[in-house]
């Protein structure tokens, strides 16, 4: 977690407010024993009489006591008090000043109540009490009334400060839960931004369904360990210590208890960490694999199903599944436990300390309010370390999604756009140069493609044909820089396409992909993707160019007709020639068709090329196909093998000059089309 750190700056001031809420309280939290143990000693034991020193008396009975006392002490109290000279009734002043009423009450406490063996000084001051209100009830004092008056006042105060630790706790939540999720908003957006700037080399090292582990799981575990953090980390501490300043202000003779109760917790949660820890850091690549064997079989249904392997793709979703489901089985489990051997040692505390402290209190060492209230603060150390403990317990979980989402986050973009970049001109002719290229994937030690060297005019059409695996797709792959080129340069309009902003360089690109990708939306709004300006006439001529108004005009919705995720609900050539539209809508200088023709007939492949060969009269036009139908009218066709170019020039003249020509097209065309 400790790498999200500088990703909580812009919550600092949230931060600062929720520690100080939570001091407030934490110290509400702390005084409430305190008063506990007021209502219990004064409230009930003292009968609401809180010193012992007496508010009024009879003559004889101050006698009595000045019998006792020292000349200062005999002086002190009859400076204390107001005497009527008619009744004899001595009143205490009420001008007295804390100091003054404490120095008193140390004369009377001995004078009342002589220190038995054994006995403290609370026990004593208690007894010195009760004389107190003995002499209360001689003279007719409705002792009833003060005690009343007294847990009254007290409760209030309680309750008080109770509705205030309340009110605390919901402004640490409130805060809390805001800080948290507006993490968790920035990392996601974070994430998003970093994997909309990857080349396909960055996403060659992350997978798909990686990628929205992080992006959703993860950092949802990160968010609730956060809020969780926020609200313990230094709540804990702060009741704990609070806690054993509490206790040490008072009698430390049972605070051994609580250091062994500390103890065995810690004994416990070790083992605990110990048998659990390491399945938590396993969980999140487990959750990765789930994700990775659900899509891929959900992506391929088709072809499960052609196939009747169904039983197969069960199996294996089953044992991506048990075994995440058995190791987050062993790590409920183990936790499990853990929650009855606390409230054992809580319980066990507990009667121990209530045990202990009836002995004490039975010797006259103890008051039974200070035991309450012992207990009560020794049970606020003992679950602050629980909670702490809980701490540990999800760090471990959040530290491994913490990292991945970093990991992410923080990687190396491997194309980036130059710190000066070359401009083009308003309007590009988009005339593309390979000077040289030579391309090798990331890690890999032979190179895909090597010495290639070419030039594709404006207004003309340059096809590439090979053998699967070629490296037809990656050499056209090079010119939007989704890979960069390992050596040699490639040039748009004179300029290396590296020194162009990736923006520019893609604005002057109509690019159709090897798979029809199509998006949410409606039609309109897939063409229109790449050129939102483009007026519905534009939008029209497009389509009509890609061969796409019969199946568009043929539904009620026309361009406002619904594509499903994915363009699930059109068909294969559909979606080929939605896409094709799509990059025609552009109007850019360069068009790019990745085998953008396979899905298509014969007779809509014919067409298409003749209207695109008006659309595009003026623009760099590069086609990778299968077919030589659909690239023999080319005005350049490359033809690669294993990585080089082994032929370059027209239909005819690479018949007569190029094998590998020669026997791709012998493969696909008879005898008769050949000679034509």
């Amino acid at each position: 977690m400790m790498q999200l750190v500088r990703y909580l700056k812009p919550y600092w001031v949230s931060i600062v407010v929720i520690v100080a809420l939570l001091f407030a309280q934490a110290m509400t939290d702390l005084a409430l024993p305190d008063y506990m143990s007021n209502i219990v000693n004064v409230g009930l034991q003292q009968g609401g009489i809180e010193r012992a020193v007496p508010e009024k008396g009879r003559r004889p009975f101050f006698d009595q006591l000045a019998s006792e006392l020292t000349a200062e002490g005999v002086s002190r109290l009859q400076a204390a008090y107001v005497i009527s000279p008619n009744s004899g009734l001595w009143e205490l002043r009420p001008d007295l000043s804390e100091a003054e009423l404490s120095a008193l009450e140390a004369d009377l406490i001995p004078a009342l109540a002589p220190l038995a063996p054994g006995m403290s000084g609370s026990v004593q001051r208690q007894a010195a009490i009760a004389v107190i209100r003995a002499m209360y009830e001689e003279a007719g004092v409705d002792v009833g009334v003060l005690q009343n008056r007294y847990i009254w006042r007290m409760g209030g105060w309680m309750l008080l400060i109770a509705l205030a630790s309340v009110l605390f706790a919901i402004a640490v939540g409130f805060f809390s839960a805001r800080v948290a999720a507006g993490l968790a908003h920035d990392l996601r957006k974070g994430i998003f931004t970093k994997v909309e700037q990857f080349s396909n080399a960055e996403f060659d090292k992350f997978s798909t369904a990686s990628l929205i582990t992080r992006t959703t799981n993860d950092i949802q575990q990160i968010q609730m360990t956060l809020v969780f953090l926020l609200r313990v980390l230094f709540f804990a501490p702060m009741m704990a210590i609070g806690g054993i300043l509490k206790i040490a202000r008072g009698d430390v003779s049972m605070i051994w208890i609580i250091g062994l109760a500390i103890v065995a917790l810690l004994t416990l949660l070790g083992s605990v960490f110990m048998v659990a820890m390491p399945r938590f850091k396993i969980i999140q690549k487990l959750i990765d694999r789930l994700n990775l064997v659900t899509r891929e079989i959900l992506t391929g249904l088709m072809v499960v199903r052609a196939f009747n392997t169904q039983p197969q793709m069960q199996k294996k979703f089953a044992r991506a599944n048990e075994e995440l489901t058995k190791t987050n089985l062993f790590v409920n489990r183990v936790m499990v436990l853990m929650m009855p051997f606390m409230m054992l040692i809580m319980n066990a505390t507990t009667l121990l300390i209530v045990w202990v402290g009836a002995q004490q209190i039975d010797a006259g060492m103890m008051q039974v309010g200070d035991m309450m209230a012992f207990m009560q603060y020794s049970m606020t150390i003992i679950f602050s370390f629980l909670m702490v403990s809980f701490v540990f317990v999800m760090m471990p979980r959040a530290s491994v999604a913490a990292q991945r989402v970093v990991e992410v986050i923080d990687t190396d973009v491997s194309i980036v756009d130059p710190e000066q970049p070359d401009q083009l001109t308003e309007s590009p002719r988009g005339r593309i140069e390979f000077r040289n290229v030579s391309f090798r994937y990331p890690g890999a030690d032979d190179p895909v493609l090597s010495g290639i060297s070419f030039v594709a005019e404006p207004g003309q059409t340059t096809a590439f044909i090979g053998s699967t695996g070629s490296g037809k797709s990656t050499l056209i792959n090079l010119i939007p820089r989704f890979y960069d080129v390992s050596e040699g340069e490639i040039l748009l309009d004179g300029i290396d396409i590296r020194h162009l902003r990736q923006r520019d360089l893609r604005a002057a690109i109509g690019y159709v992909p090897q798979k029809g990708i199509l998006f949410t939306g409606d039609i309109a709004g897939n063409i229109r993707y790449g050129r939102a300006e483009a007026t519905d006439e534009e939008i029209a001529a497009a389509a009509q160019t890609a061969q796409a108004m019969d199946f568009i005009s043929s539904s009620a919705d026309g361009f406002a007709s619904v594509v499903a995720q994915g363009g699930s609900n059109v068909s294969g050539g559909q979606k080929q020639r939605l896409a094709i539209a799509r990059a025609l809508a552009t109007r850019a200088p360069v068009y790019i068709f990745d085998d953008s023709f396979s899905a298509l007939d014969y007779r809509t492949d014919a067409a298409l090329r003749r209207a695109l060969h008006e659309q595009t009269a003026a623009s760099t036009v590069l086609i990778v196909a299968q077919r030589i139908g659909t690239i023999r009218h080319a005005e350049q066709i490359i033809v690669l093998d294993e990585g080089r170019i082994v032929g370059i020039g027209k239909h005819e003249s690479l018949l007569a000059t190029c094998q590998v020509y020669a026997e791709i097209a012998a493969s696909q065309l008879s005898a008769e089309e050949l000679a034509k």
